[in-house]
C-alpha cells in the first residue's frame, strides 16, 4: 500500500513493501525527485539498508554456529511495514521481528521509519530499538535513487555533485586481497556526472569535512542536496552507461571484507544494542528552489 503526505513545498509517497520512499514531487515547478524504479535498469528507488549495508562474504553470516543467508542490503526492504501514524506532514510505518524476519536474522527488533516535511526539507529517521532480551549489532543505511534530469530540457551532462567544502575524497574498496583505498580526487569541490563516474561501480567515501553533498543543475538554481554531516560513510551510485539517477546514499556501517570470517559478530556494524536500547539515525534532504 502507498501512502501519501504534503506540504506547502513537497508531496511525497511511501510504499509500505519495505518503508521505501518512492516519489518525491516539488510542488512549484512538479518535478519528480525520485527514481522511477525502471527493473530493466534498476529496480530499486530508496530502500531502507538493514541489518546490514552491501553484500556478505559469500552471502551468508553465521550466529552460534547456524548459518544465515542473505542478498545484499539485508531485508528490511523485502517485508511489509505498518502503517503507524499518518498525518498532514508526518508518517510512520514500522517492521516488527516475526518468525519470518528470526529465520533470516536471529534477533528480536522494532524498526520505525518516519518521514516528515518541513518547509522544503523532508526528514526520515530511522529507529532501531532491541526488544529482545539478548544484545546484537546490526548495520543501517539509506540508499535513495534521485532521478536526473530534473526537466526535459536537460540531459544528465548539466548536472554535478557538489560539496559545500573542499574534499579529496578517500574511497574503500573491498575485494579478495583486502580493503583498498582510492583518491576519487583531489582538491576538488565538484564531481561531473557523465559516463564514466559509475563505470566501475560506486564510490564509499570516508572521512568527508563537508556537512553536504547534493546534485546540482549547473544553469538554474534547483538542487537535491543531502546532509552528512553527522554520516561516517557516503556511498554514490548510479548503473553504468548513461546515468539516468545518482544514490546519494548515507552509510554508518561498511560491508565486510571479503577476506573475513563470516561470524555476525565480527561483522563491521553502527551499534550493539542491549535489550531495551535504541538508535535513531535521520537523513535530512532539501529539495532547493
Amino acid at each position: 500500500m502507498k501512502y501519501t503526505i504534503e506540504n506547502e513545498k513537497l508531496r511525497i509517497t511511501v510504499n509500505s513493501l519495505g518503508a521505501e520512499l518512492c516519489s518525491v514531487i516539488c510542488k512549484e515547478d512538479g518535478t519528480e525527485h525520485i527514481w522511477e524504479g525502471d527493473p530493466a535498469v534498476w529496480g530499486g528507488q530508496a530502500p531502507i539498508l538493514f541489518p546490514y549495508t552491501s553484500v556478505l562474504p559469500d552471502g551468508k553470516f553465521t550466529v552460534d554456529g547456524k548459518i544465515y543467508e542473505g542478498e545484499i542490503h539485508g531485508f528490511a526492504r523485502r517485508f511489509e511495514h505498518t502503517m503507524v501514524r499518518c498525518e498532514s506532514n508526518i508518517l510512520a510505518l514500522e517492521l516488527v521481528s516475526s518468525p519470518e524476519t528470526l529465520e533470516k536474522w536471529p534477533f528480536v527488533f522494532r524498526l520505525e521509519s518516519t518521514f516528515r516535511l518541513d518547509g522544503d526539507t523532508l526528514h526520515h529517521s530511522l529507529r532501531v530499538k532491541n526488544t529482545g532480551d539478548r544484545a546484537f549489532t546490526f548495520g543501517i543505511g539509506f540508499h535513495p535513487a534521485f532521478a536526473i534530469p530534473f526537466d526535459k530540457d536537460h540531459t544528465y551532462a548539466d548536472y554535478a555533485l557538489r560539496f559545500d567544502k573542499l574534499e579529496s575524497p578517500i574511497c574503500l574498496l573491498f575485494n579478495p586481497e583486502g580493503v583498498v583505498t582510492y583518491y576519487l580526487g583531489k582538491n576538488m569541490q565538484e564531481i561531473p556526472v557523465d559516463e564514466q563516474l559509475f563505470e566501475n561501480g560506486s564510490h564509499l567515501m570516508v572521512g568527508l569535512q563537508s556537512d553536504t553533498l547534493g546534485i546540482y543543475e549547473k544553469d538554474s538554481d534547483r538542487a537535491v542536496i543531502c546532509d552528512i554531516s553527522k554520516t561516517p560513510y557516503n556511498l554514490i551510485w548510479s548503473k553504468p552507461g548513461t546515468p539516468r539517477f545518482v544514490c546519494i546514499e548515507p552509510w554508518h556501517s561498511t560491508p565486510s571484507p571479503i577476506t573475513e570470517d563470516i561470524s555476525w559478530e565480527n561483522k563491521p556494524a553502527t551499534a550493539r544494542l542491549a535489550p531495551g536500547e535504541s538508535y535513531t539515525t535521520t537523513m535530512k534532504t532539501t529539495f532547493k528552489r
